[in-house]
């Protein structure tokens, strides 16, 4: 999987502390834990249900400074919230978000983003599972199938804390929004908007000092 714009954003706008204990679901190749783990978190378990993706994941965490507080499985997050007895602060994921005829042409790019693998009531209903009470989750999708996902949400007991509006170029819509859910009610949403690029498609300074501390170059 290539690293994708998504990820990257998610993962610098989830807030983290010292003593989050986070799990990814669908990591790809582990940059969403990496990135929390520069950021400070005390672990980050990562599941993947790919076997070629759970690998590399788990030798880009061996690799890592922070291998000590990372761990890659290779499991389905259906399987994996039925067995697993730890409770998690942070829920974090870059998920599914095809729907229908709607398929990659490549296998494995369908395998990670279509809702067959995973459907929002799937990945809600395990998320309550392992997610402390008082804890977060985390994720991004498209701006349209948002609209889905949070009546989903809404069904399930979740309530958006708070979004931030992704838009691609100044001047156009919203085309992807992070969620940050919890399980007790909020009174107001705290909604803010980020611009990626001008219209001549150069980045803003606002995504340049944004990811300074992520990108090499």
């Amino acid at each position: 999987m290539k690293i994708g714009t998504d990820a990257i954003l998610l993962a610098r706008w989830t807030e983290v502390s010292d003593n989050d204990d986070v799990i990814d679901i669908g990591t790809g190749c582990g940059l969403i834990p990496l990135m929390l783990a520069q950021k400070g978190i005390k672990s980050a378990d990562a599941v993947e249900i790919d076997n070629d993706s759970y690998e590399e994941a788990a030798q880009n965490f061996s690799n890592s400074a922070w291998n000590s507080r990372l761990s890659a499985i290779h499991d389905d997050i259906k399987h994996y919230a039925e067995i697993c007895e730890k409770k998690y602060d942070l829920v974090v994921s870059n998920p599914p978000f095809y729907f229908g005829d709607n398929i990659p042409e490549k296998a494995k790019k369908g395998l990670a983003r279509h809702t067959n693998t995973l459907s929002y009531n799937d990945l809600l209903s395990a998320v309550k599972k392992i997610m402390k009470p008082e804890g977060r989750f985390s994720l991004v999708l498209p701006a349209i199938e948002s609209k889905t996902f949070l009546k989903d949400a809404e069904n399930q007991g979740f309530y958006l804390e708070k979004e931030l509006l992704i838009v691609p170029i100044e001047g156009k819509e919203p085309n992807r929004i992070n969620m940050q859910l919890v399980v007790n009610q909020v009174d107001n949403t705290k909604t803010e908007t980020f611009v990626l690029r001008h219209p001549d498609h150069s980045f803003t300074k606002e995504y340049k000092d944004f990811l300074k501390d992520y990108y090499l170059h």
